[in-house]
C-alpha cells in the first residue's frame, strides 16, 4: 500500500506566481529579458563599434576585445529557457529541471560580462582620446 502523501494547509501553501497571473509573469520576464538584450548594445555601442571596426582574425584581438559582450550572450543564452518556462508547471516538458542552475549561469556570466565589457570600453575610451 502506498501511503499518502500529506500536504501543507492551504493558508500554509506558497501561492503559485507570487499572487501575479501567468501572462503578467510572462510579460515581465520577456520585458526583462529584452532590456537584458538590449541594455549592453545601448550602453557600450561606442565600445562595441571601436572594436568591431578594427576586426582582425587574432587571438589576442577576439580575447581582449570580444569576451565580455560573448559572456553576455552566454548569459542570455542560459537565461532563455528560465524566461521560455515562466508560467508553466514543474512537470511540464517547457519545464527545465535544472532551472535554478540555468538561472545562476545565466545571472553569473551576464555579470561578468558586464564587468569586462565595462573595462573594454574604459580601455576603448582611452584610446579614442589620444
Amino acid at each position: 500500500m502506498i501511503p499518502r502523501v500529506q500536504h501543507a494547509p492551504p493558508h500554509l501553501r506558497p501561492s503559485p506566481h507570487d499572487g501575479i497571473s501567468r501572462r503578467t509573469a510572462r510579460i515581465l520576464g520577456w520585458s526583462g529579458f529584452l532590456v537584458a538584450l538590449a541594455g549592453p548594445l545601448v550602453v557600450w555601442r561606442e565600445a562595441i563599434r571601436a572594436v568591431a571596426t578594427d576586426f582582425v582574425w587574432e587571438l589576442d584581438y577576439l580575447v581582449m576585445g570580444w569576451t565580455g559582450y560573448a559572456l553576455i550572450a552566454a548569459g542570455l543564452l542560459f537565461m532563455l529557457p528560465v524566461v521560455i518556462s515562466i508560467g508553466h508547471h514543474p512537470e511540464s516538458r517547457l519545464y527545465p529541471r535544472s532551472r535554478n542552475a540555468y538561472i545562476a549561469w545565466g545571472i553569473t556570466l551576464y555579470l561578468l560580462g558586464c564587468a569586462v565589457a565595462t573595462q573594454v570600453a574604459q580601455i576603448t575610451a582611452g584610446f579614442a582620446a589620444t
